[in-house]
């Protein structure tokens, strides 16, 4: 009887599955710590610095697209309305570098207004991004956060104003001093709405997989803003519905505060002659969250002993656009 084995052809060597690793000449060595890094690197995945540039390696990087954290400059990439629709092989190449989806991607070329495709935390993996899509022909800008002015007191809050038939005169919150702005200085008004939802949960500590819920609660707040600009100050004038005095409409002044911001915005735009009004934050909210996303803040109460032996601890975790319209706010002025 022949063996089992006696009659299984010979296939040869078995390829590897995975994809194979860079040999030790095309490894890149970084110059702060000395340490090998692949060089599809843009900077060191050890100590952060950015890595040497070689004419081999310049071909093979690939951004890592790596948002920066809440105290960090970030860098933006802005995607200009295109001249002609690109093919779908650009988009689905632009689409795999700014690692979204290509109908992602088509959704932010239809809207036909400059909007962020990408967010990084280093000025070197910008810099790849916007050659990249410019060797695609496809039309960028990049910006930094400094280049927007996203500083920490750019966005000035109005408490209240008086009117004037050429000027009004603006009162911030806690500053004694008024600033009076030609209403044909003002060069572009942005309306938009405020919204934060947050979720509060305490769970009972014990041993099983999955905590044991005690309470959970869900709070939403929405508010109406109007920011503006004028060309005699670099600041965002911000006019939020909650805590501004409506006197300034006299007569015109109702009881409901979304009735009065209502009238208070009709009568800047109005007056405001020379001013473009862009009222698109609502209509691109959704599209600005592929590279400018909502981050949430989750905050801990901390411990909480309710009879011995148990212990229960609470989490509230807390999304918000207040961060992501005043970018989009300083982008709408700085293409002004």
């Amino acid at each position: 009887m022949p063996k089992d084995n006696e009659n299984i052809p010979f296939l040869g060597p078995v390829e590897p599955s995975e994809p194979q690793g860079f040999s030790a000449e095309q490894m890149i060595r970084c110059e702060e710590c000395l340490r090998a890094n692949p060089p599809t690197r843009i900077t060191c995945l050890y100590c952060v610095a950015p890595l040497p540039l070689t004419e081999a390696s310049a071909r093979l990087k690939k951004p890592v697209l790596r948002p920066p954290e809440k105290y960090q400059p970030g860098y933006n990439i802005i995607l200009r309305p295109q001249d002609q629709v690109p093919s779908q092989e650009v988009i689905a190449q632009a689409a795999e570098l700014l690692k979204l989806s290509a109908d992602k991607l088509h959704e932010i070329l239809t809207q036909e207004i400059p909007l962020p495709v990408a967010r990084t935390a280093s000025r070197e993996e910008a810099e790849l991004v916007f050659g990249r899509l410019e060797d695609l022909r496809l039309g960028c800008l990049s910006l930094s956060d400094h280049d927007l002015g996203l500083t920490e007191n750019v966005v000035k809050r109005v408490k209240s104003m008086a009117f004037a038939d050429e000027h009004l005169t603006i009162q911030l919150a806690g500053v004694a001093e008024e600033t009076v702005v030609a209403w044909t200085d003002i060069v572009l008004i942005l309306p938009a709405r405020l919204m934060e939802t947050r979720v509060e949960i305490t769970e009972r500590m014990n041993r099983k997989p999955e905590k044991e819920i005690l309470d959970a609660s869900e709070f939403f707040r929405d508010e109406a803003v109007i920011d503006f600009y004028t060309s005699t100050h670099s600041y965002t004038w911000r006019v939020s519905a909650n805590g501004f005095d409506f006197s300034c409409l006299g007569k015109e002044k109702a009881l409901v505060a979304n009735e009065n911001f209502s009238r208070l915005k009709r009568v800047i735009i109005s007056r405001a002659v020379k001013a473009n009004v862009d009222e698109s934050y609502q209509r691109v909210r959704n599209v600005l969250d592929l590279a400018w996303t909502t981050q949430p803040d989750i905050q801990s109460s901390g411990w909480r002993r309710e009879r011995p032996g148990k212990l229960s601890v609470g989490v509230a975790t807390t999304r918000s656009n207040e961060s992501q319209f005043p970018r989009y706010s300083r982008l709408r002025y700085y293409l002004v």
